[in-house]
């Protein structure tokens, strides 16, 4: 005898009324998707990466580098990888932001099949035009395309190109210096 299952839906407005718990919370399709709070290494990486490029988008108004931005389609998806780029919108709300161009993940043992296997295919499907997930054990770059092969593997230099064709040549083993083995 099987049970029928019953998940729980959720908005983005009842996401907005969650207490700060240390715990971080998305949605997708109105699933809950609840993770703990990112561990040093995670944060390290974040942080080189969003330095060099919000060095990079320094030079080109009104392109943003949001380090934990959010895509944000109401009334059931709130995603929030650890770097987005885009676009500023005209409204200061997630929900307006349209542009999205780059969406990475920092990701470790915990969290790699999810951000394989359903992130990074959800993020495609709303529109963003490129997805890195960025392997802590590995130690190298996943870059993921809208109809093009998924996860091709950087581990040394990564070359980028700005939607105004400006080219960014990211040093993957500089972003890793001085990290412990593992994630």
């Amino acid at each position: 005898m099987s049970l029928p299952v019953t998940l729980r839906r959720f908005t983005v407005d009842e996401l907005e009324r969650f207490p700060p718990d240390g715990n971080h919370y998305e949605l997708l399709d109105g699933c809950l998707i609840v993770t703990a709070q990112a561990g040093l290494p995670h944060q390290t990486v974040a942080t080189r990466l969003s330095m060099v490029l919000g060095a990079f988008f320094r030079q080109e108004p009104g392109i943003e580098v949001w380090a934990r931005g959010a895509i944000e389609i109401r009334p059931d998806t709130h995603l929030e990888p650890d770097i987005l780029i885009g676009k500023m919108p005209d409204i200061a709300r997630w929900d307006a932001v349209r542009d999205h161009w780059l969406a990475v993940e920092i990701c470790g043992v915990a969290s790699r099949v999810f951000d394989r296997e359903v992130k990074r295919d959800a993020y495609l499907q709303l529109g963003v035009k490129e997805v890195w997930r960025v392997d802590l054990d590995l130690r190298c770059i996943f870059v993921s395309r809208p109809g093009g092969p998924s996860d091709i593997h950087h581990d040394t230099t990564l070359s980028w190109y700005s939607p105004s064709g400006r080219e960014l040549n990211i040093s993957i083993p500089a972003l890793f210096r001085g990290l412990p083995p593992g994630g």
